[in-house]
């Protein structure tokens, strides 16, 4: 059963090297974007406890240091949203390079092996019909895969320093956090 669901991710290592061979520089944006992209949720998140902790603090002591201390949570917290926001956009313009640049790079490769191949295989319709196919979807296809990939991958990350920061505040709170990702994991997984 689980084997099922990772099935399609045995393809996703000639897809990232296909994606890495196409350009090492926007394959390396993706990976770190991908990663800050799985981190900041979690820092979002922490640093809105430090700003409920700053509100408590000032309204108890009433000093202007912990209310200047909260509004500096609250400006942190917003650069970060913001950053949040930008990788996401930095992530589209990344896919939108790559599809691009991959879509010219399976093109030639098709098209190398189209030489390679005799004036028999041309005529026949079935195989010029999957031809054609591959290279419509020359792009789509294997970026898709390394997204979705690099996606599972993010979504990793923000479970785990989500569970880290759960597990501070209590381990059946991590266990029921595993317990809701669960369907959402295997719905990722059954749509690639």
């Amino acid at each position: 059963m689980i084997r099922d669901y990772f099935g399609v991710y045995r393809y996703s290592g000639r897809a990232v090297s296909l994606v890495w061979d196409t350009s090492r520089r926007l394959t390396l944006a993706l990976i770190g974007l991908s990663i800050a992209g799985g981190l900041l949720p979690a820092a979002v998140a922490w640093v809105g406890k430090l700003i409920v902790d700053s509100v408590v603090s000032a309204l108890r002591t009433g000093s202007r240091d912990a209310t200047h201390q909260a509004l500096t949570w609250v400006g942190v917290e917003m650069l970060l949203v913001v950053a949040v926001a930008g990788i996401q956009r930095a992530l589209g313009v990344v896919r939108s390079l790559l599809r691009a640049l991959l879509g010219n790079r399976v093109n030639v490769l098709i098209l190398e092996k189209a030489l390679t191949l005799e004036l028999s295989h041309f005529e026949d319709s079935e195989f010029y019909d999957r031809m054609t196919q591959a290279r419509r979807e020359a792009s789509s296809r294997p970026l898709s895969l390394v997204m979705r990939t690099f996606g599972l991958v993010q979504d990793g990350i923000s479970l785990v320093s989500y569970g880290g920061l759960l597990l501070a505040f209590s381990g059946w709170a991590l266990l029921g956090l595993v317990i809701a990702a669960i369907p959402a994991f295997i719905a990722r997984c059954q749509l690639s």
